[in-house]
């Protein structure tokens, strides 16, 4: 079978692995959104806050949100959890995370309290205990959608969460798919990352890899480790001979291709969007800068 043929064949495959109305384990029912994914741009709104400010790890977060002249634009919107790399911030990643909010998602990207940059007492062994503060972060959004009064409130699809990251944040995102981790997080993107221990355990969902080949910081035999037990559908979008992520910078070579991966990835595995799966290869292609794979679950 030549090569665009295998990964049409692949892509069906995967795209029946997880059909939006059933195919996420966990006993989740219904459709994934019962909205359509929007099709238009959205302008970008921004909000901070600091989660248990004075407990033993406080949690400043950035949102973006759909925004309108109003406020926050009409409608529900799932949601990603963005989490940082060591020594980095959510605003450093807003090339990317506030195109995926124009595209119609809600964006929560905390600041973890210690691998941030300026973080006091810096540690990279604490992003073990990440994926927990991602989930408490998640808890507070459910707060934030019920609490009459709030500009979020009604706004957050917390039915359809993924978890996305890049380099530790990206252990954080596998990390949040730990045995009996809710049904509701339905998709993973991890860029420049690998598995925690206790990774990929539970009801299996969908994940993309995003990492480039001559990365020296996470080598990108990590990131085919992670992807090869991932139980679900999973894809591996590789930037050819790129490093540790400078992909992720507008107008850099390879961003394009990695933003309309991950955002088609997020419309589909979010919204139900099985067209936008169906692009996912299109999107990827761009000969001698990037390769792209995909396998249905195991």
């Amino acid at each position: 079978m030549g090569a665009g043929r295998l990964t049409a064949a692949l892509v069906t495959l995967l795209l029946a692995g997880c059909a939006p109305a059933s195919a996420v384990a966990g006993g989740s029912t219904g459709p994934v959104s019962s909205r359509r994914a929007p099709e238009g741009s959205y302008t970008v709104g921004v909000r901070t806050l600091t989660l248990d400010p004075r407990s033993a790890r406080p949690l400043p977060v950035t949102i973006w949100y759909p925004a309108s002249a109003d406020g926050v634009a009409a409608g529900r919107f799932p949601v990603v959890v963005y989490s940082h790399g060591l020594g980095s911030l959510p605003e450093l990643h807003s090339g990317l995370t506030t195109r995926w909010v124009a595209a119609g998602f809600v964006v929560a990207a905390p600041a973890y309290p210690h691998t941030r940059r300026g973080a006091a007492h810096f540690t990279r062994a604490d992003v073990r205990n990440q994926p927990a503060d991602a989930w408490r972060l998640i808890r507070h959004l459910g707060r934030l959608d019920a609490e009459r009064g709030d500009p979020l409130a009604g706004h957050l699809d917390l039915t359809s969460i993924a978890a996305a990251g890049h380099s530790a944040g990206g252990f954080t995102s596998s990390g949040m798919f730990s045995e009996g981790h809710q049904a509701r997080l339905r998709s993973g993107i991890v860029i420049a990352g690998g598995g925690l221990p206790g990774s990929f355990a539970g009801s299996a969902a969908p994940v993309l890899f995003v990492h480039g080949t001559a990365d020296s910081v996470v080598p990108v035999t990590v990131g085919r480790a992670a992807y090869a037990r991932t139980p679900g559908p999973a894809a591996f979008l590789s930037l050819l001979g790129q490093d540790h992520g400078a992909y992720l910078t507008p107008g850099h070579p390879g961003f394009a291709q990695v933003l309309a991966t991950t955002t088609d990835f997020l419309r589909w595995t979010l919204y139900g969007d099985r067209a936008a799966g169906a692009r996912l290869p299109a999107d990827a292609h761009s000969p001698a800068l990037t390769s792209y794979e995909s396998r249905p679950a195991h």
